[in-house]
């Protein structure tokens, strides 16, 4: 037998390498090289931030569907394609604001004062929201896109796990970028190239076209690929039923957002990636900031990279999250379904060693970081599985449109999260709140600490109690 799915496997977890690549390169930049040039408060991060989350939410309502309209092919290189040209235009965002407020340099914007600050704030913000907005449309793409190809290319048993290969690209786009985008910024500052945060958008976004350029070569529909034999073909085809006894490739017939919309199943998943995909976004959004704002560290320090290394290295654990739901498949003989969620309810008590994280700050960074890390490899393995839910529970022919729902709803979670937290730490700090015995924004982080950790609990309840048991949608 053949294994060519495992290589275009490999490319979905390149590809949504990049895609947090591009993502990360913002939160790792702002602090510190961002921020003085454009004097910006952690409010006006997180309206960024808050746009970005809620551009994608709205792009997933309409991505999945126009992904299973155009094919799997095209859909996903129109995505790579706009995502990129979206994360290069960052570059362009601070031109732009000298342009606009009719000064010549990074340096003349820096050393601005009076009235013209606030100018600056807000024109920059402008930019840099609609910069995010084409980021947001292309990346809104990406899963619809990847989960399609599993269902496609992978039977029920092996979903979940080829889901968290690929899914581990996030971990992985979002443990090289620390280690990279501020070493890049701060090599082309000290140069004379902008600001340095400018070329660290440029080289990272080029990342998705040189990869367009392998699948177009790579990808084709399981009838017509040259490098999948009989045997593979048979394997990845072993759930359908044919009444003539061979495997059929049929998808199934194709159900409208408005269909999917009065159906529980559709309910279940949305609600269930809502209340936990906010956890992940904040830590990814705003641990480099937590990092130099209560840490100390700024994110270019050795430390800092660091930290954040060993906080998504910790997140590679998810590969295994991936596979535990076959594991109780063979030693119970329970369904796919069946066993996913049982394994979605470990990954849901994980989360709960947050509530920690920041106590335990007190005595060294190193717990809150290690525990920060075991959240999103929860995180990770939980949200693999809730994807391959949507497969299991859907035909193939609406896997890009449940997929695409499920990102809306994580969009909205964390357009609600980040836009939260930005006012809520800026409020904390200015008027000295305590909680907790915390102080400040340590008081804010506490908050949102406690929230993280129930919130994988609060959505896996939801859905069982709508699909308690396994109910595909004939």
């Amino acid at each position: 037998m053949t294994n060519f799915r495992w290589v275009l496997c490999g490319l979905l977890f390149l590809a949504t390498t990049i895609n947090y690549m591009d993502r990360q390169v913002l939160s790792l930049t702002w602090k510190d090289f961002i921020a003085p040039e454009f004097h910006w408060t952690d409010t006006n991060y997180g309206i960024i931030a808050a746009a970005f989350s809620i551009c994608y939410a709205i792009a997933n309502i309409f991505s999945g569907h126009i992904i299973d309209w155009l094919g799997t092919k095209k859909g996903y290189l129109w995505a790579i394609g706009i995502w990129s040209a979206g994360a290069c235009l960052h570059a362009a965002c601070g031109w732009a604001t000298e342009h606009v407020v009719g000064m010549s340099s990074a340096a003349t914007l820096i050393g601005a004062t009076g009235g013209v600050v606030s100018t600056i704030t807000t024109v920059s913000v402008f930019f840099f929201i609609a910069a995010r907005i084409v980021l947001a449309v292309g990346e809104s793409g990406n899963f619809p896109s990847a989960v399609k190809v599993t269902a496609e290319y992978f039977p029920k048993r092996d979903r979940a796990f080829a889901t968290s290969i690929f899914n581990a690209g996030s971990t992985v786009g979002a443990l090289v970028a620390p280690l990279c985008i501020p070493s890049i910024a701060s090599y082309f500052r000290s140069i004379g190239v902008g600001n340095g945060w400018e070329m660290a958008f440029v080289l990272i976004g080029v990342l998705g076209f040189v990869w367009m350029g392998f699948w177009v070569f790579a990808y084709k529909d399981l009838d017509h690929n040259p490098h999948v034999n009989a045997a593979e073909r048979s394997y990845i085809l072993q759930d359908n039923d044919s009444n003539a006894g061979e495997a059929t490739t049929d998808e199934g017939r194709a159900i409208g957002v408005g269909e999917c919309a009065r159906l529980r199943q559709t309910w279940a998943i949305i609600l269930a990636k809502f209340f936990s995909d906010g956890v992940w976004w904040f830590i990814l959004f705003w641990t480099p900031a937590y990092i130099s704002d209560v840490m100390g560290y700024r994110s270019d320090t050795f430390m800092a990279q660091m930290l954040i290394f060993t906080l998504y290295a910790l997140t590679l654990l998810s590969l295994y999250g991936g596979k535990l739901p076959s594991i109780i498949m063979d030693r119970t003989g329970r369904g796919a379904y069946d066993s996913r969620v049982r394994a979605m309810l470990i990954f849901a008590v994980v989360p709960l060693l947050g509530l920690l994280a920041q106590p335990l700050g007190r005595y060294s960074c190193w717990f809150t970081i290690i525990l920060l890390g075991l959240i999103l490899a929860a995180h990770q393995s939980w949200s693999a599985n809730l994807y391959s839910v949507g497969s299991d529970l859907f035909p193939k022919r609406t896997v890009g449109t449940i997929t695409s729902l499920n990102g809306m709803a994580g969009g909205v979670g964390s357009f609600l999260i980040n836009i939260g937290s930005g006012y809520l730490l800026d409020y904390v700090a200015a008027h000295h709140v305590c909680i907790m015995g915390f102080e400040g924004k340590e008081a804010g982080y506490m908050l949102i600490f406690c929230y993280c950790s129930v919130a994988y609990l609060i959505g896996w309840s939801i859905m069982k109690a709508l699909v308690p048991k396994y109910n595909p949608v004939k």
